[in-house]
């Protein structure tokens, strides 16, 4: 499993993407063009951009209900 870091300025903070190929459950944003898509198997080229690293997304399950409320 190949994973990507991407450092802020700051030092402290910090973006994690994962690679193509890497196996993963959850919801994923492209990191090149921003495509997003839910997986439970390995991370696919991005079939917008052919990009190939991305950027997990935060989620919960009641994060759709609290954007509604």
């Amino acid at each position: 499993m190949r994973m990507l870091q991407e450092t802020s300025s700051a030092g402290a903070d910090y973006v994690e993407f994962l690679a193509m190929g890497t196996h993963a459950t959850g919801q994923f944003h492209c990191s090149e063009c921003g495509y997003g898509i839910t997986i439970h198997t390995e991370l696919p080229r991005c079939p917008m951009c052919s990009g190939e690293s991305w950027e997990q997304t935060a989620w919960s399950p009641m994060s759709r209900a609290l954007q509604d409320a």
